[in-house]
């Protein structure tokens, strides 16, 4: 299964059942919040020399890239404009997902006027999920199907909350997270695209295209590029059976795949030192009850998360009991952030990241929240990879960032202890009223969801 590698190293790391293989040979790149994500992304479109491709949840009307590089259409347009082959795959909310419409690009009689009054010259698909839910995937292709395509993957939406910088020096700021691949695993981002453009629910509808030659099916993913660096890759997804190649499926019915959900498992029981978690959501019994499995093994455990969850996320108490438990162990630190704004002041950074690191040897990061519409029920599109290199590297770069302190001369279950360490003390000055550093302090599960924590 893993080509061009010896496999003993990596048994129960990967998901032997996934449909898209582990590749050897792929260079990454953690691509911390969203300043520096979109900065590397619209200097990759502008190295491109033959296409952009994209998969698209949210676009804010007033989202900007970073550097002056204008709005999303401006620099896409740019690029098509050059010659490129532009595709975007948009989510187009259903009726019963009517109120995410305000933020998306779906395809209503305005926006289309939009594209008609700029002369757009890309390409749009527009996609509902089959299941109700969200095509939720955040990626970027750049020159697929060619030794040097670039890929990236991750939870960054086009939003101005999330156009920040490390440290979070502001207010009102997402803390997010996306990476770039190049090398073999990027056919599978294809691979992904192109199923999902050949399927988009959309396309047989006058407004579910855009574009002269949006209409054509695009050809099948088959080129695999050619090693690149020392990273051993898989891309998984959670898929809803409407976007399989299967006219039998029903679309109301489980989904075709959740590799996401069961590398979720994999890697967490393969853990013998340290778990690190950022997420923008944490209720899934099954996932509690395995970090409470790797608790009891002696793992130190860290779970970043918001420090007030999305109003849907206020759940039954069931919830909370499930993670008072998890946070019970000694070894276990529940934590949010919290940055400094212009006026001084403390101000919630809301963690919208989707991201775990094991062992200082293994990583995912991707666009699937751990709750049960992402890893069952919505599209979604993330990328593990084991590289002891380059994931302490992100250990090191996260924990600095969050603890304002360096843990690179630490190993990786001390540097877990210290971040813990660190936590408890932020959030016993914040209550005593007191300045601390950095951006972590401790959540308690008691009164998580039950009051505001934050401004």
């Amino acid at each position: 299964m893993i080509s061009g590698s010896s496999r003993s190293e990596f048994d129960g790391w990967f998901v032997e059942s996934a449909p898209y293989p582990v590749r050897s040979g792929n260079t990454v790149r953690p691509l911390i919040d969203g300043e520096a994500a979109f900065r590397r992304i619209c200097e990759a479109i502008e190295a491109a020399r033959f296409s952009v491709w994209a998969t698209v949840t949210f676009l804010w009307d007033d989202f900007e890239m970073p550097d002056g590089h204008g709005s999303f259409f401006d620099v896409l347009d740019r690029a098509a404009r050059r010659g490129l082959d532009v595709r975007v795959i948009f989510w187009r909310p259903g009726e019963e997902r009517a109120q995410f419409k305000r933020n998306a690009f779906w395809g209503s009689a305005e926006q289309l006027t939009q594209l008609d009054a700029a002369g757009s010259p890309i390409l749009v698909r527009w996609d509902r999920s089959p299941t109700g839910f969200c095509q939720h995937q955040k990626s970027w292709l750049l020159d697929g199907g060619h030794d040097d395509a670039v890929g990236v993957v991750g939870g960054i939406n086009l939003n101005p909350h999330s156009v920040v910088a490390p440290g979070h020096r502001g207010q009102g700021h997402n803390h997010d997270a996306y990476v770039g691949i190049a090398g073999p695993s990027t056919v599978d981002i294809h691979h992904n695209f192109v199923q999902r453009w050949n399927n988009a629910s959309e396309r047989g509808r006058s407004d579910g295209l855009w574009g002269e030659t949006a209409a054509a099916s695009l050809p099948a993913a088959l080129i695999e590029p050619r090693p690149q660096g020392p990273s051993i890759m898989q891309i998984q997804r959670t898929m809803p059976k409407g976007h399989r190649n299967d006219s039998s499926a029903d679309p109301a019915g489980l989904p075709a795949e959740t590799t996401i959900f069961e590398q979720y498992r994999a890697a967490i029981a393969a853990a013998q030192h340290s778990i690190y978690i950022e997420n923008q959501a944490l209720d899934v019994p099954v996932i509690l009850r395995c970090l409470r499995e790797a608790a009891e093994r002696n793992v130190e455990v860290v779970v970043v998360l918001p420090g007030e969850p999305e109003p849907i996320r206020y759940k039954p108490q069931t919830w909370l009991h499930d993670l008072a438990a998890l946070a019970a162990y000694e070894n276990v630190t529940l934590a949010a952030l919290s940055g400094i704004g212009a006026d001084g002041e403390r101000h919630g950074v809301y963690v919208h990241s989707k991201l775990m690191l094991i062992d200082d040897q293994w990583a995912t990061i991707g666009s699937c929240n751990l709750h049960a519409a992402s890893l069952f029920r919505n599209a979604e599109l993330n990328a593990s990879w084991w590289d002891p290199v380059i994931v302490r590297q992100l250990r090191c770069q996260l924990f600095g960032e969050h603890l304002d302190e360096t843990t690179e001369d630490l190993d990786t279950a001390t540097a877990h202890r210290r971040f813990g360490q660190a936590a408890r003390e932020n959030r016993l000055r914040w209550d005593a009223g007191k300045t601390w550093r950095g951006l972590a302090f401790r959540l308690d599960p008691a009164v998580y969801a039950q009051r505001k924590l934050v401004s």
